[in-house]
């Protein structure tokens, strides 16, 4: 529609045993790259982290609307394979990518993910295939080897790779790109000094 700007929005979703260390690339860089990040819960009832941190969502799920934002961030969490608990999340993001929005998935959000249907026909990674076979899904003809994978609007990562799953949501949403974005990779992947000159230059 003539005249609307694309949400600068971004949700992170959160829950008790989220895993916080992976998405801190993602979230601290789009914030500099000027995205508002606000986080979801199952409800506005705070929530702690595998280390230990408590956090009270900005908003409840049920009152998340993909058309009010930019991109969905899914990590992992214990409670992705002892429960179903998390299931509601999994199936936000079916609607995100049903509306054309982003999602983003880690480690044990992408076993989430593969229980919804969302893996069955696209291309993604996660920890490895058995991680993801065991849960039913018929998508292991889509699994790629890779640290981190990007299909149209879907977001991959396995639990090791947050500073793969944070070039791929960078490079989505247009925080950086071309040597800029291969520049932030060879920093925070590699330390190379060399990086840093051309990133800030």
């Amino acid at each position: 529609m003539a005249g609307t700007t694309a949400p600068k929005t971004v949700h992170l979703a959160v829950y008790d045993t989220y895993a916080d260390w992976e998405t801190g690339h993602a979230t601290a860089w789009l914030a500099r790259g000027g995205y508002d990040i606000r986080t979801v819960g199952l409800t506005t009832e705070p929530v702690t982290t595998t280390g230990g941190l408590r956090i009270t969502p900005d908003l409840a799920l049920a009152d998340l609307r993909a058309e009010d934002s930019a991109l969905l961030i899914l990590t992992g969490a214990d409670l992705w394979d002892t429960s179903d608990d998390l299931a509601p999340f999994a199936a936000a993001a079916r609607t995100f990518l049903d509306a054309g929005v982003p999602v983003a998935a880690i480690c044990g959000a992408t076993a989430g993910l593969a229980r919804e249907g969302v893996l069955d026909d696209r291309a993604h990674t996660s920890a490895v295939p058995f991680y993801l076979s065991v849960t039913g899904y018929r998508g292991g003809e889509h699994y790629v080897e890779a640290d981190a994978v990007t299909d149209g609007d879907l977001i991959t990562a396995g639990p090791t790779e947050p500073v793969a799953f944070a070039r791929e949501v960078l490079a989505r949403l247009g925080v950086f790109e071309g040597a800029k974005l291969d520049a932030w990779y060879r920093l925070f992947h590699a330390s190379d000094p060399a990086a840093y000159e051309e990133l800030n230059g």
